[in-house]
């Protein structure tokens, strides 16, 4: 069965010192078993494929997100993450499995199954479980490989739809 890993907005904005206040995450922690997640998967044959949410940069959206801005450096990958190959996809919803360019990959690819890191565990990387398990793919979440900065609320609320999905962590 072909695995695809699914590196999720690993992007300056969110993992960088100048970032916003409210993506506090553990930047070193969470790369360094990002970047090991990465040399395992490629290392066990598994496509590499890296996803960036970007917002269309417009004067609304800097006042309202200020992030993820379309031709930002902000938008860019960041520079800590390790790069194993030439799969980059943009998104600009929080499923990836919305960008077609990317579902077309997958099925080109003969892609089964997905392994699923990034950020924010309960944001994008709940909806694109989500998404990939409505579209018939077999998904596991690297719990090692995810963070969130999530109120425990909303993280308790999509950790039950991924319960009541079947999503497996693993």
């Amino acid at each position: 069965m072909n695995t695809a890993l699914l590196v999720i907005d690993m992007q300056n904005d969110y993992l960088w010192p100048a970032r916003k206040p409210r993506f506090a995450y553990d930047t070193e922690a969470l790369v360094a078993s990002v970047n090991g997640i990465i040399r395992r998967d490629a290392e066990q044959g598994c496509e590499i494929v890296y996803i960036r949410h970007i917002i269309q940069n417009l004067p609304t959206n800097r006042l309202l997100f200020g992030f993820s801005l379309a031709g930002t450096e902000g938008a860019e990958l960041y520079g800590g993450l390790e790069i194993a190959g030439e799969n980059h996809f943009d998104k600009h919803f929080g499923d990836a499995l919305t960008t077609a360019a990317l579902r077309e990959w997958l099925e080109k690819h003969g892609v089964e199954r997905l392994h699923l890191c990034g950020l924010d565990q309960y944001g994008c990387v709940t909806a694109t479980a989500l998404g990939a398990k409505k579209r018939g793919y077999e998904v596991a979440i690297l719990r090692d490989g995810t963070a969130t900065v999530m109120p425990p609320k909303r993280a308790a609320n999509a950790q039950k739809k991924l319960d009541e999905a079947g999503i497996e962590f693993i």
